[in-house]
């Protein structure tokens, strides 16, 4: 008999930040805010999903989590992170790479993650 539920999904509440996250990134046009390598080649190893990598970001800036070493832990511990990533696991360094290979556009969508937040956040209070 389990004690815990069976599905990561039932840990992860309707209202719970990383659902906001998910819908934000999600919803964007990673090709025309800038991440050149939005769409993976079709020779090679498949790289990870820029999508998934973002999401990761965004949940680390939101959580004060920035280094590339302890955004990989929270990818092995944080219930909320592996709902997240989809049980994906990326070390350090393709956390680290990614966020040095896609600087500029990283800016683009944090300010229109901010704008997005803060209206959001006016809404509710409303």
């Amino acid at each position: 008999m389990l004690l815990l539920p069976a599905c990561v999904d039932d840990y992860v509440g309707p209202d719970n930040v990383v659902r906001f996250i998910e819908a934000f990134v999600e919803s964007l046009d990673l090709t025309a805010a800038g991440f050149e390598r939005a769409r993976p080649k079709v020779t090679g190893r498949p790289r990870y999903d820029p999508t998934d990598m973002l999401k990761l970001y965004i949940y680390g800036y939101l959580n004060r989590v920035r280094s590339s070493r302890c955004l990989e832990v929270e990818t092995h511990r944080n219930l909320e992170v592996i709902w997240l990533m989809r049980q994906l696991r990326p070390d350090f360094k393709t956390i680290a790479d990614f966020r040095r290979d896609t600087k500029t556009a990283f800016r683009k969508v944090f300010r229109e993650f901010g704008s997005c937040a803060v209206a959001l956040i006016c809404l509710a209070v409303s």
